[in-house]
C-alpha cells in the first residue's frame, strides 16, 4: 500500500524529516519494514503551509521518491511548521499525478494508506453520495480521494472526526450491501494548516501500522545528547506510518480504532467509531 508522515511544530527544512533520519520516508520508499510492500515506488507527494498563506502548496509526481531530483531540491530549500509527505504503492488505480497524495481542497490536505476493498463494485454509489458542488473538484480515480470528498460532503470543515466517522459508515454500509465482508482499511491524516488529525481503523480490526512521537520534553530528558531535540519546541510532533529510527522511547503505536489530534496545547487521543449514514 503506502507510507506517509505528518509533521507539526517548529519550522524545519523538509530535508530534516524526509531524508536525514536513519529510516526516513525516502528509505521506506525502498525498504519499508512494516508495510504490505517493501517498495513504494508508484509516486510521491509533499504538501506544506507557508506562514503567510491559508492554502497549502502541493507537489506530486509519479516518479519514485528515492531518485527524484526535484524532491531533493525542494526538501533542501522549503521550511515549514506543518507538512505532509506520502509515498505511494498503488492498490489498482493508475499511476498518474492526480492519483498521488496528498490531496488538497481549499485550506485542507488529506492523505491515506489502505484501500476501499471492492472499490470497483461500490465506486458509483460512493460517487453519487458526494456533494454535487464538490464533485467537479475530484481530479483522480483513487478510493483515497473519494474518501476525502465524502468527508468534505459530511462536514469535514466543521467537525473533522464526525465527518470521517460518517464517511467510514457510508463506505462500510455500501460495501456490505455489495457483498464485501471487510470494506475498509485506513490510516488517514488530515489538516487545515493549524491542527492535524490522524485516524487508524479497519473493518477487520487489523489496521495498517501508525505511530506518533513522544512528547519532546520527555525525549529531551531521555536523550540530552540529541541535537535535534534541543532545536525544536515542546509542541513538535510527528505521526508516521512507521518509525523513522530506533531512538529508544521515541515512538508510540496508535491504538487500533483510534483517532487523535495534534494541536496547540495538549494533544488528544480518542476511540474511533464509524457512524452509520
Amino acid at each position: 500500500m503506502c507510507r506517509w508522515l505528518a509533521y507539526s511544530g517548529t519550522p524545519v527544512l523538509l530535508d530534516a524529516i524526509l531524508y536525514r533520519p536513519a529510516h526516513s520516508l525516502i528509505d521506506q520508499s525502498l525498504h519499508s519494514r512494516l508495510g504490505v510492500e517493501t517498495t513504494n515506488g508508484d509516486g510521491f507527494g509533499v504538501g506544506w503551509y507557508a506562514s503567510d498563506l491559508e492554502t497549502p502548496a502541493v507537489v506530486r509526481d509519479t516518479a519514485p521518491a528515492w531518485s527524484n531530483r526535484n524532491l531533493r531540491e525542494i526538501a533542501g530549500h522549503v521550511r515549514s511548521p506543518l507538512f505532509f509527505a506520502h509515498i505511494r504503492a498503488s492498490t489498482g488505480t493508475p499511476v498518474q499525478q492526480t492519483n498521488c497524495h496528498p490531496f488538497r481542497h481549499g485550506r485542507w490536505m488529506w492523505m491515506h494508506n489502505g484501500a476501499i476493498n471492492g472499490f470497483h463494485q461500490t465506486r458509483r454509489d460512493l460517487a453519487l453520495a458526494v456533494d454535487p458542488a464538490l464533485y467537479p473538484a475530484i481530479e483522480g480515480s483513487t478510493d483515497s480521494e473519494m474518501m476525502f470528498f465524502l468527508a468534505l460532503t459530511f462536514g469535514l470543515e466543521d467537525d473533522p472526526p464526525a465527518a470521517v466517522a460518517r464517511m467510514v459508515g457510508l463506505v462500510e454500509g455500501t460495501g456490505h450491501r455489495n457483498g464485501v465482508e471487510f470494506p475498509l482499511q485506513m490510516t488517514v491524516a488530515l489538516t487545515d494548516g493549524r491542527r492535524l488529525w490522524a485516524f487508524r481503523y479497519s473493518s477487520q480490526g487489523a489496521s495498517r501500522s501508525l505511530y506518533y512521537s513522544t512528547e519532546v520534553e520527555t525525549l529531551r530528558a531521555l536523550h540530552s545528547d540529541v541535537a535535534f531535540l534541543r532545536d525544536i519546541s515542546d509542541e513538535t510532533r510527528l505521526v508516521v506510518s512507521e518509525p523513522l529510527g530506533d531512538l529508544p522511547g521515541a515512538w508510540n503505536e496508535v491504538p487500533e480504532s483510534s483517532w487523535g489530534v495534534v494541536q496547540e496545547g495538549r494533544d488528544e487521543l480518542f476511540r474511533f467509531t464509524p457512524q452509520a449514514v
